[in-house]
This record gives structure tokens, sequence and C-alpha cells, in this order.
């Protein structure tokens, strides 16, 4: 069997299986797309739809490495932000708790601020007008009481990508939905991957979207809008979740950033000194494996599997999304599903994305 064939196979057995209705799988390497297909359904209820390879998906968390950290890391180019300002030089004109005033954006983009990883500030955010969410939401943030001290230990959490978009828009005077939008992907030449806020002119077509969650909060099954609640409660654009896309579109931004390395391109914005920093483990604690905004597989049991080299970053999205990319080989596999359709309680993708990329790898690489 070729390889091509058993990679497929593996999809058609996982989409059977039930480990998602449909999925996207798409393999480069050099950025020459080696196997592109989707399996399986876009949505299952109330009738099946065919998920197709420009079927745009909730990315979830990628949105962390892929919006949010790429606008820190071309506003640091700029040298508009320093990565180890803290909070109160960042945003000098709050209020900022004592606990909180040191924390730096470095200690944010690698998830060790010390900030609890979740909340669900949506219950009581659904309370207020829409345009007071989100200070309202900053606000609760800045007292929650932290788990540890800054820099200390690593804890995972949505609520310093929270914070972090709030910077974002101080030092740029715009909302990370525009900014990405006019000053990143639309000048990678991808201008299509992008956050899609409540009030946006023009209803979609959710036929061109993977279904995610029946969300008992909202009573509908969600096509077109993020999952994650409080992204959605604050108007679909958040720091660590709200951005959709296609797997194309998120091989996109992969090529700018092996292209930069490979070659210093100067047409993308950010420099080759800093995208390298962003992409090496941080290890300010370091039994950590988080670079800045991106993941790198851990030594046991990563959903990476065991064949990716050292050099190494990607990222996982809670509605059945991720990405790897292996620098040293400029192999990416980008895999986009719909796990959490109709129900977030399927976790079977835990065992199977090592099962995939194990086999991808051993495949193509």
């Amino acid at each position: 069997m070729s390889g091509e064939k058993r990679i497929l196979q593996l999809l058609l057995e996982a989409v059977a299986g039930g480990v998602f209705p449909g999925a996207v799988l798409l393999v480069a390497r050099h950025k020459k797309t080696l196997f592109c297909e989707a399996v399986g359904n876009g949505a299952g209820l109330p009738a099946p739809r065919l998920m197709t390879s420009q079927t745009r998906f909730d990315l979830a968390s990628l949105t962390k490495p892929l919006a949010t950290a790429l606008t820190v890391l071309c506003l640091v180019s700029q040298e508009k932000l320093q990565l180890d300002d803290s909070l109160a030089e960042l945003l000098p004109s709050t209020n900022i708790p004592q606990d909180k005033k040191e924390i730096t954006l470095r200690q944010l983009l690698c998830h060790c601020s010390g900030l609890p990883a979740w909340k669900p500030y949506y219950l009581s955010l659904q309370t207020l007008p829409l345009k007071n969410r989100k200070p309202s939401l900053r606000q609760i943030i800045l007292q929650e009481p932290l788990d540890s001290s800054p820099g200390t230990t690593t804890t995972y959490s949505d609520l310093g990508f929270l914070l972090i978009e709030w910077i974002l828009e101080q030092i740029s005077g715009q909302n990370l939905h525009h900014f990405t939008r006019q000053n990143l992907f639309g000048h990678l030449g991808c201008a299509t991957p992008a956050f899609l806020p409540l009030d946006r002119g023009s209803v979609q077509d959710p036929y061109e979207f993977a279904d995610t969650e029946y969300c008992s909060w909202r009573a509908r099954t969600l096509s077109g809008q993020v999952h994650d609640e409080n992204a959605y409660v604050v108007g679909g654009v958040a720091g660590h979740a709200g951005l959709f896309g296609t797997a194309s579109e998120v091989k996109c931004i992969l090529d700018a950033i092996l292209d930069t390395l490979s070659t210093g391109n100067t047409s993308a914005p950010w420099s080759k000194e800093r995208l390298s920093e962003f992409l090496r483990p941080a290890r300010l604690d370091p039994a950590s494996t988080w670079a800045l905004g991106f993941d790198t597989p851990g030594s046991s049991n990563s959903s990476a599997g065991h064949h990716f080299s050292a050099e190494t970053v990607g990222h996982l999205g809670f509605t059945g999304t991720s990405f790897w990319l292996d620098l040293q080989r400029e192999m990416a596999v980008i895999l986009l599903t719909n796990r959490i359709h109709p129900s977030r309680d399927n976790e079977k993708i835990k065992d199977f994305r090592p099962l995939l990329h194990n086999t991808v790898m051993e495949e193509f690489a």
C-alpha cells in the first residue's frame, strides 16, 4: 500500500470509528503540498454534509500562535513592544494590582504568568451590553488571584492571552481582527484566515464551515460562530480563540515562517532574528515545552508522536485542530477536524493524533 493510501485509510478508519465526523489533512515539505485530503462530513446534524478541502474551521487555540503571538512578533520586530516589559509598563493608564504589576509579556506568551487557566466568565458577562463586556472582562482578569508567582510554574492560560490582546490594542490602536487582516495575513498574501466578529455586516454561508458543538447555552449547533464561550460573549474576537480558516490558509502562514527562516525574507512583517526567538523554547520554567505562543513536542506522550525533530513548533485547538511544523525538515502537518461535533465529550482524538503523525512522518519525512 502506498503512503498516500495508508494515510487515507487511517483517516477513513478514524471517521468510521467516531474519532471525528470529518477532517482535512494537509502535509507539506519545503512548502510543497504532498498530501491534502478531506474525509467524512463537515456536519452530521440534521443531515450529513460532506467535508471538502476548502471547509473553514473554528481554529480555536490555534488563534494563540497564528494570530496573537505573530501580532506580538510584528510589533516587537518594529520595536513598538519589548518582551520583558511588565504589565505596569505596557498598560500605564490602568491600575494594575500589585501582584500582577511585574508580569511580563514574555511570561504571558509562554504561559508562566501565574494566571489561572480558564474561568466561565461568559455566564456573568452575558447580562451586560456587548460594548461593555470586553472592558469588564479585562478588569475581572486583573482581579483574579494568581495560582503561582509569575515566572515560576507553567499553567496553560486563556486569561494570559486575553491580556495580551488588550496590550496589542493599546500599542497598535487596532483590534486584533483589523490588525491581523491588514498587517499580518494580508501582508503575507493570506488574506482569508479571519476572525468572524458577531457584528459582521454580511451573513456567511453556513455550508462553508465545519459545524462544532451543540451548545446548550446558545441552544443551537454552532456553524460559523466561535465555539469558545468567552470569545463569543465579547463579540467573537479574542486573544485566545476566534480565528477561522482552511488548511491551505494555515499552510500559507507556516510557509511564511519557513520562508523567513530559510531565505531571511525581508518582505515579511517580522525580522528573522525575532522570529527565531519566538520559535525557541522559552525555558523560564525548565519543565515547560512552551516557546513564545507556540508549543514544542514533549519528550513523551506528545500529540506530535515521536518522529518530529527537536526543532519543531505547533499547537492544538480544542475543536479538534492542530499543526506541527518541523523547522529542520521544513515539514508541516496540519490536521483540522470537527471532533466536538456534536459533543465535546468525544476525546478519541487524543490517541489518534500521535498515531497519525507517526504514520505521516514515516511515509513523508
